[in-house]
């Protein structure tokens, strides 16, 4: 039986022999690799063979990058959006500011034509609101006595006739328009020269010409123009247009309807008319009402007899 030391005693190749072995092998293949090259064909095999494992390793890393980026980018691109949605914004109101005035600056230069055009004296309306009473087609306008307003005086646009001044307070006035179921204005057909009134059809926003003969020389897109002799409305302003002519059914007139050529719906800025007239507006339905019943009752005298016309 053969005895020998346990593994832990047993003593192998000496330490410094392993390093010279090293060393030697070590100064051998970098020999081998600056003259052959090739460690670094190796070198690229195993570099190719190992990219799985180093990706794999990475995923992690690339993964969080990842996530803190997205959420960066995120919020950076919601606070971006909001402050273009807010410029946006911002650009669009003042797109349409620039549009009503560049449509107010037109119509000003229009009407300033207008008012050069017509011989009256006239001074500049701005319409603040409509009437209070939705029965009635008014206007209320910053202007008033103060200004030389004058109840009667007539109100036009550069494209014509609007309506009437009805009532006259210091710094306002109210405008009755001539689609006013009260309305009427003196019209010259420019065609045919045929004259007529027309009447307003209230909330319709039309013209009427009433009682008119069947044989009236007529038709169609004739234009119509103030024929000056209530003394109101100056001669030769623009009305309206008439749009349709529809016969009666006993031939003794014909219905004629006329849309308004002046921008009563649509314009902020008018011309009142300083005209000295004396002619009165015309009255509404309820003041010729009462007018009808003072005329209707009998004046007695002192005696009591009935004095002016008995019914």
């Amino acid at each position: 039986m053969q005895y020998g030391p346990p593994p832990l005693f047993k003593q192998g190749t000496p330490a410094r022999v392993k390093v010279i072995i090293f060393v030697v092998a070590a100064i051998a293949l970098l020999f081998v690799d600056s003259r052959l090259q090739v460690l670094g064909r190796i070198r690229h095999v195993i570099g190719l063979v190992i990219y799985p494992v180093q990706r794999a390793a990475m995923v992690p890393r690339d993964l969080f990058e990842a996530a803190g980026e997205y959420l960066i980018s995120s919020g950076t691109l919601h606070d971006e959006v909001s402050q273009m949605r807010q410029k946006e914004m911002q650009d669009a109101q003042l797109l349409q500011r620039a549009q009503l005035l560049e449509n107010e600056n037109e119509h000003l230069r229009e009407l300033l034509g207008m008012s050069k055009r017509i011989s009256v004296k006239s001074v500049p309306a701005e319409i603040l609101y409509d009437a209070r009473n939705v029965f009635v087609r008014k206007v209320v306008l910053n202007r008033g006595s103060k200004h030389g307003v004058l109840p009667g005086q007539p109100v036009i646009d550069e494209k014509g006739v609007i309506g009437q001044v009805t009532e006259v307070y210091l710094a306002t006035c109210e405008v009755t328009l001539l689609t006013d179921k009260d309305q009427a204005i003196p019209v010259l057909n420019v065609r045919s020269g045929e004259r007529s009134v027309a009447y307003g059809r209230g909330q319709s926003g039309y013209l009427e010409l009433r009682f008119m003969m069947a044989n009236a020389d007529i038709a169609a897109d004739d234009m119509l123009v103030t024929s000056g002799i209530d003394g109101v409305y100056p001669a030769g302003l623009a009305v309206g247009r008439v749009a349709r002519v529809r016969d009666n059914s006993t031939g003794s007139f014909d219905h004629i309807i006329c849309e308004p050529v002046a921008g009563i719906n649509r314009n902020r800025q008018v011309l009142i008319l300083l005209s000295d007239t004396a002619v009165a507006p015309r009255p509404t339905s309820d003041e010729r009402t009462v007018a009808t019943r003072k005329r209707a009752v009998p004046k007695q005298n002192e005696t009591g007899k009935q004095v002016g016309p008995a019914r």
